[in-house]
């Protein structure tokens, strides 16, 4: 896994919307992955019940068969938590202030969720493929006939 463009992620998202106030990547089960967060929150109690949280909206949304769980948010006094699913193996919370706009972090949130499954699991986009070889003959003959007539 890419961590550095893991944390790249997390930083584009933070500065798409504003409002946003701490970031953090955790597993399915709870193991912390990554975050970027105030020195006032433990981003390891944070994934762990935020993977807690996954189970039950997971199980809310099986049994009301609402489809696959793809977000929860919850509100407090003075902002708040939105957790969102990683595929089926993790999931990315991101808490804000009072003044976020819900409609722009989950505007921004969709795409990003998509490149973070991408590092998680490797499946992201590769090197570029080497071109292929071109047979030395082919560009001498190229090169012969560029030449002549100059």
């Amino acid at each position: 896994m890419n961590h550095e463009a893991l944390a790249r992620e997390m930083r584009k998202l933070r500065e798409q919307v504003p409002g946003i106030t701490d970031t953090a990547v955790a597993a399915a089960d709870g193991m912390l992955i990554a975050a970027d967060t105030a020195d006032t929150i433990e981003p390891e109690s944070l994934a762990a019940i935020a993977a807690a949280g996954l189970g039950i909206a997971r199980r809310a949304t099986a049994v009301t068969g609402r489809g696959a769980f793809r977000q929860t948010v919850t509100y407090g006094s003075q902002g708040l938590a939105a957790f969102y699913a990683v595929g089926d193996t993790a999931l990315m919370i991101v808490l804000g202030d009072e003044g976020i706009d819900l409609e722009r972090l989950h505007e921004h949130t969709r795409p990003a969720l998509g490149r973070i499954g991408s590092i998680l699991t490797g499946a992201g986009p590769g090197p570029l493929p080497e071109p292929p070889a071109v047979p030395d003959a082919f560009v001498g003959a190229v090169t012969e006939t560029a030449t002549e007539g100059v």
